[in-house]
């Protein structure tokens, strides 16, 4: 427990609750709003927010580049909501720049305005049987994916949790809700893949 450390980047969104996320599924959580603090972790969750906001701040604190390279060479990411468009290679519509870490083109608010939220009992095999109660709040959705993403849950036939590697994306907002199941998922990604980095330095 607490053998891995995973940062939530606290530029913007649900930070404490993503922090309290990964506490109790064995976790120990950092915010990361410094490249000091980017190179002490061994994962990282990009919260919801504004996603255009987000990619200047990361410009302005010169995390772009150094969180490319990071991801690249291994260290998970999981983008929520917002944080699924920042990770994404394109954006529907839409000139903006992103970290383009993810094969996937995803269109902004998809699934309507936030009058329009929703909390929708989702089937995820790779979380067991039980369906996950997934909190929409203005959510992208997946347009497009690349050949090597998993699509690990679909609504309206849209992807709204895909995998790449060590890359996840979720449309949804897991923070939100007491099921604990997808952070505990991302833990066991974070964990295999600081174990792996160990063997292989061995």
């Amino acid at each position: 427990m607490g053998d891995v450390t995973i940062g939530v980047l606290a530029l913007q969104g649900d930070v404490g609750e993503h922090m309290h996320a990964i506490e109790r599924a064995g976790g120990r959580a950092l915010e990361v709003k410094t490249l000091d603090a980017l190179n002490g972790v061994d994962g990282l969750i990009v919260p919801g927010g504004e996603s255009t906001t987000v990619m200047k701040l990361l410009e302005r604190f010169s995390l772009v580049e150094p969180l490319r390279a990071r991801v690249r060479a291994g260290m998970p990411l999981w983008g929520t909501c917002m944080g699924m468009i920042v990770a994404a290679r394109e954006v529907v519509g839409s000139p903006q720049p992103t970290l383009g870490l993810l094969d996937v083109a995803v269109r902004r608010n998809a699934f309507g305005r936030q009058s329009e939220s929703a909390e929708v009992e989702l089937d995820v095999a790779a979380l067991g049987s039980r369906p996950f109660p997934a909190v929409f709040i203005r959510a992208p959705w997946v347009e497009r994916a690349g050949s090597s993403v998993d699509v690990l849950a679909s609504l309206d036939g849209h992807g709204v949790l895909v995998r790449q590697g060590n890359v996840l994306g979720s449309s949804f907002h897991p923070e939100l809700t007491g099921d604990g199941r997808l952070h505990a998922y991302f833990v066991e990604m974070v964990r295999a893949a600081k174990i792996g980095k160990r063997t292989t330095a061995a």
